[in-house]
């Protein structure tokens, strides 16, 4: 879970945090949120239910890009568009850590030298800051909304919470 102040977010994250609390409020515990235009196209495509993009169009103070990024080959190449977008927006800005829950999508910002949370490691954070939610309660909840979680993270996420299954 790294500490940092400015990170850049995928879909799956934003996905699930709000299937988690609700909302995303919690992402306001760090200074700057970007948000690459190629994952704000992936929550509107979302399907008929669009799950989670009223609550992303209600948080107005996370930064969302407004163009389309010159995406490097090599990213694209390895990464669906709205992970390869947020490598490009973070490795453009200096941004030294990403929100990546997908595992190929992890690797690769590993390889460009990015630090890597996930929607896990953003609410074991919010956890430790004292914000008061159930972690067991926030991965039921992700999990009804088809959210797949390996009994690992579970465990290392319940435990890390103080909570156990």
């Amino acid at each position: 879970m790294p500490d940092t102040q400015d990170i850049v977010i995928n879909t799956s994250p934003i996905i699930a945090l709000v299937a988690a609390l609700g909302d995303l409020s919690v992402l306001q515990m760090y200074r700057n949120v970007w948000v690459p235009l190629e994952v704000s196209e992936e929550l509107a495509a979302g399907g008929a239910a669009r799950f989670a993009l009223a609550e992303y169009q209600a948080a107005h103070w996370l930064h969302k890009h407004t163009h389309t990024l010159n995406i490097a080959p090599h990213l694209l190449n390895a990464l669906d568009k709205g992970e390869a977008s947020v490598v490009q927006l973070a490795l453009d800005k200096n941004i030294h850590t990403v929100v990546i829950d997908e595992t190929a999508g992890r690797r690769v910002a590993r390889l460009n030298g990015l630090a890597v949370t996930g929607s896990i490691g953003i609410l074991l954070r919010a956890k430790n800051e004292g914000r008061p939610f159930s972690m067991r309660e926030a991965i039921d909840r992700m999990q009804a909304r088809g959210i797949w979680l390996s009994d690992r993270v579970i465990a290392f996420a319940l435990t890390q919470a103080g909570e156990t299954r």
